[in-house]
């Protein structure tokens, strides 16, 4: 495995040797070549402003002045340079329950007063980080996906400024934005780049740059992060040669403006000095600040300076290009508990013929699947089609076949009685109903998602050696349900074929769609790979914050 390259054009700005200093590695050339000759007016910190886009989704959901500030700053990108060639749309289901899937794209762009932060004197923009946010149709999960800058993937053809497309070919992932070489980028060329290599459909697109992240920061009165070690000035740029002063402590702080530009950009000092662990720190750095606005509330005096500073630095699809709009978006989002807000990175390993990536199949295809899917990277299902415990108090208790006994309905004892019910079929919905037929007969059940295997012919009983007596009563509600002692605390049921045939759900078999509308056939199992390596927003701060070993 060939060791990750050190310097880029981060480290190339910062350079503090004046004209004619190289890279750490020796390498030169290009781009970063041409900025070497200049010399820098001081040190240089680039950052990612990614966090600051997923963050806007929070406070969108205000009016008065905020209505007209965020109206005013708002800009969008041309809808013509996306392309028509596209995954299709995700379906609604029966009550109007449907994904989103929003691209969110931290540029480095160099126009305006960017250059005063980043450093470079060129022109053109560059996406440094972009994570892919999928949130569920039930509105009350989602999870991000960190895509590595430098991947190898296809990109296709995009439409250039002056209105002609480009003939695509294979290129490192955040090429996409450079695309036409403006300030500003080309988010609809990474927009058809990750529908391309995703098979997912993008139904939105934010960019923010280094201005928007800096100013948000200093709005929010800073953000808690964590370092497993202290950072010195050698650390944020190589190229000085030696440790410098100290940047940033180890341990917990908080950090805001320039502080926190140095810890979102940080690639060395920690770990390896890979891409990835700088990822793992930014998606750290995102559930921090989605976990500080969500505990401080939404009201307009904390939420104008933010979003003001926010949208003076924001570039949007036109779906969203309007404060109307982003307050419809970001009203559907606030239901997301921060622990059902998760980030996982996408599988990857170092090519062996250079220092790039690719992405590891089938591993990745496995991922896009589960989003397809609608299942959470855990194995529960999203769609939205299924009831959970806290459920409309409107709906009416749905009740099986009539083939299918009831139990006694006054039965208070069964209110002790607690039951977790899996679906183990590809109806949707089917756990849904078995949970609303368990509490008419007043047990304390809870649709726990989508089970391990989607092929069991018969509803199963599961139940720790303490809870027979008990998970023979729930069996009564169950006809010829199988009953069979685990380990695991409790009880469980799991739907089977069965249960889907008596309550005209019909008798799919694994492996065939639903007729549901809006279904999607549920995803084969993720490997440990992926799940092993998710961060929840509501994480230790300090925990997953670095990769590999070194630094």
């Amino acid at each position: 495995m060939p060791a990750p390259r050190s310097g880029g054009r981060a480290e190339a700005r910062r350079a503090a040797q004046g004209k004619g200093a190289g890279a750490a590695d020796g390498t030169s050339g290009g781009r970063a070549a041409a900025r070497r000759s200049a010399k820098p007016k001081k040190n240089v910190k680039k950052i990612v402003a990614w966090s600051a886009a997923g963050v806007l989704v929070l406070i969108a959901g205000t009016g008065g002045a905020i209505y007209y500030k965020l109206n005013a700053n708002i800009k969008s990108f041309d809808a013509d340079a996306i392309a028509t060639d596209r995954p299709p749309e995700a379906q609604a289901d029966a009550d109007g329950n449907k994904p989103v899937n929003v691209l969110l794209i931290g540029s480095d762009s160099r126009g305006g007063n960017n250059s005063d932060l980043g450093g470079g004197e060129d022109g053109g923009a560059r996406s440094d980080t972009t994570i892919l946010l999928h949130v569920y149709a039930d509105h009350k999960h989602a999870v991000g996906i960190s895509i590595p800058r430098n991947t190898i993937v296809p990109i296709p053809s995009c439409k250039l400024p002056n209105g002609k497309w480009t003939k695509g070919g294979n290129d490192l992932f955040n090429a996409a934005f450079s695309v036409g070489g403006s300030d500003g980028g080309n988010p609809a060329c990474t927009q058809n780049t990750v529908e391309k290599v995703t098979g997912i459909r993008v139904d939105h697109t934010i960019v923010v740059d280094f201005n928007g992240f800096a100013a948000m920061t200093k709005a929010v009165n800073g953000v808690d992060v964590c370092l497993p070690k202290p950072i010195y000035e050698g650390d944020i740029n190589p190229n000085l040669h030696k440790k410098g002063n100290l940047v940033l402590p180890q341990g917990k702080q908080t950090v805001e403006g320039q502080q926190a530009l140095d810890y979102v950009r940080l690639r060395h000092g920690i770990g390896d000095g890979s891409d990835i662990g700088r990822m793992k720190r930014q998606q750290a750095f995102m559930s921090s600040l989605a976990t500080k606005m969500k505990k401080e509330g939404m009201s307009p005096t904390n939420l104008l300076p933010l979003a003001d500073a926010a949208t003076k630095s924001l570039t949007v699809d036109p779906g969203l290009d309007s404060a109307d709009k982003l307050l419809s978006f970001g009203l559907s989002l606030k239901n997301i508990d921060m622990h059902d807000l998760k980030f996982v990175t996408a599988p990857w390993r170092y090519r062996t013929q250079d220092a790039n990536i690719d992405l590891v199949q089938p591993d990745a295809s496995k991922l896009w699947e589960t989003l397809r899917a609608d299942q959470t990277i855990d194995g529960q299902n999203a769609t939205g089609q299924q009831p959970d415990a806290g459920g409309s108090p409107s709906a009416a208790p749905q009740q099986a076949a009539p083939s299918t006994p009831a139990a006694p309905a006054g039965d208070a004892s069964n209110a002790s009685i607690k039951v977790s019910v899996y679906n183990g079929t590809v109806a949707n919905g089917l756990a849904g109903k078995a949970t609303d037929l368990l509490k008419g007969a007043k047990f304390a059940a809870s649709t726990a998602g989508q089970a391990a295997s989607t092929k069991y012919k018969t509803t199963t009983i599961e139940y720790s050696t303490s809870q027979k007596a008990n998970a023979e009563k729930v069996a009564a509600l169950f006809p010829g349900a199988s009953l069979e002692s685990s380990s695991a605390r409790g009880i469980s049921v799991i739907v089977g074929q069965d249960f889907a045939a008596a309550n005209g759900m019909g008798t799919s078999t694994a492996g065939t769609a639903s007729t549901t509308p809006g279904a999607q056939t549920p995803a084969a199992p993720l490997p440990t790979t992926v799940t092993n390596d998710a961060r929840s927003a509501d994480d230790d701060i300090c925990a997953n914050t670095t990769y590999g070993s070194g630094g």
